[in-house]
């Protein structure tokens, strides 16, 4: 069977209703799509439903597509009534290596043949989670940023018994659907972004550990400094440009030697109760009075603001419908 064109897809499940579930599931309603969704705890629908409108007033401004409304959302009791007409799949589990083996062969056995099906996986390669599915060859990874209806990046590879065809089906389909997407040549446990985003946690954590920077110090010496840096030039072409005329050949000449100064540790500290207290206790200091709500907002507009500055959207925000 040929899948349907990428940019025909009017019909997508989204399987799994967490944090990332839900926030796909606001995504592709923005993006006017019909989406059916299920998850198996109790209160799932009630939950999903109230992160897509907590998540509606972003959406809005960043642009809603044709038709796009939270009321083209159908939540399902079943995981086969969720699939039984979708033309993608997407599937954001918890992250547990058996439960997505599973999940995902009872996906490959109950969606249409020619749908694509795509996991939100932040780390398990495709190879490991597609071992007991019928047909492996439509199984992608597809990584996103939280949240998904926010954040433009999606992380796509296969599987070694991934067919190349659903690689390229799926890095279509997610550039349609309106995400920023990175096609990997080559299966990276981690992928690309969290890769580096880990390393600054876990940098992170030791100096919290060491007693050499608070929450606060970190978190500021980002927003206030390089973060503003990275929103629209990544760290390669940023010290590229530390290098001057020159670029990066002279960054490298010049600073290269500062590689084998102890500015860092990859190795990751000991997650231990007094380290667990320190971070919790710092990010609760850092919020103050400011809710899990009010958190989520404040960190909604600051990202359409960069966007908007960054001349990635119109400078004039609105529904678009």
């Amino acid at each position: 069977m040929s899948p349907i064109a990428p940019d025909h897809v009017r019909r997508v499940a989204c399987v799994g209703a967490g944090v990332i579930g839900g926030g796909w599931a606001a995504h592709f309603l923005a993006r006017g799509y019909d989406v059916t969704a299920w998850d198996p705890a109790p209160d799932a629908e009630a939950r999903l439903r109230r992160l897509i409108d907590a998540a509606w007033p972003a959406v809005r401004e960043l642009g809603l597509a044709d038709g796009a409304s939270p009321d083209r959302l159908t939540v399902t009791g079943t995981l086969e009534e969720a699939v039984a007409d979708a033309q993608f799949v997407q599937e954001s589990a918890p992250e547990k290596l058996e439960l997505k083996r599973a999940l995902l062969a009872d996906l490959d056995a109950a969606t249409p043949a020619d749908a694509v099906i795509a996991s939100s996986t932040s780390g398990y390669p495709m190879t490991d989670m597609q071992t007991a599915a019928a047909r492996p060859g439509r199984l992608v990874v597809g990584h996103p940023f939280n949240p998904p209806y926010l954040i433009p990046l999606v992380e796509v590879v296969g599987g070694e018994a991934t067919e190349p065809w659903a690689v390229e089906w799926a890095s279509a389909f997610y550039r349609t659907a309106g995400k920023s997407v990175i096609t990997m040549e080559r299966e990276l446990p981690g992928f690309i972004a969290n890769r580096l985003q880990e390393a600054l946690w876990r940098e992170a954590l030791h100096m919290v550990a060491a007693g050499e920077a608070t929450v606060a110090d970190i978190d500021a010496s980002i927003t206030e400094g390089p973060g503003l840096r990275w929103a629209f030039m990544g760290p390669c072409l940023t010290f590229a440009l530390a290098g001057g005329e020159g670029g990066m050949a002279h960054m490298l000449d010049h600073f290269g030697p500062s590689l084998k100064a102890p500015w860092t540790r990859l190795e990751a500290p000991e997650l231990d109760a007094a380290l667990r207290t320190a971070m919790v206790d710092g990010c609760a200091d850092a919020a103050g009075d400011r809710d899990h709500a009010a958190l989520v907002a404040e960190r909604d507009r600051g990202v359409i603001n960069v966007l908007r500055a960054t001349g990635r959207l119109p400078q004039q925000g609105g529904d678009r419908a």
